[in-house]
């Protein structure tokens, strides 16, 4: 196994320069919802100018509410975005679900 300063000087004579960037969460947006890395160890790696980030920690993905279902929830469930956006989440997306439980929260 190689001494990491060993490592660091080759890669400082090939051009690689590595430097840690200090950073408490990593939020990374996709089409399908949000990657979430918390307590992060973020690298930050210039290659000749062409910089890269290499991301290691605790990943959590968060699943997207899409406009469509809010607007559902709302309609069939009679109430406001707000009260729509909160069941969807409660109930991780699913949109059934949410719509019982706005009103059974009515009935009460």
């Amino acid at each position: 196994m190689m001494d990491p300063r060993q490592m660091e000087k080759m890669m400082r004579q090939m051009g690689i320069k590595t430097k840690q960037i200090e950073s408490s969460l990593v939020t990374i947006e996709t089409s399908d919802g949000k990657i979430l890395i918390a307590e992060p160890q973020v690298t930050e790696v210039d290659m000749q100018g062409q910089k890269t980030y290499q991301i290691a920690g605790s990943v959590k993905f968060e699943a997207g509410i899409s406009e469509d279902d809010v607007k559902m929830v709302m309609e069939q469930a009679n109430c406001s975005r707000e009260q729509a956006m909160d069941a969807l989440k409660q109930n991780k997306g699913d949109i059934a679900q949410a719509i019982l439980s706005l009103q059974e929260q009515k009935k009460s």
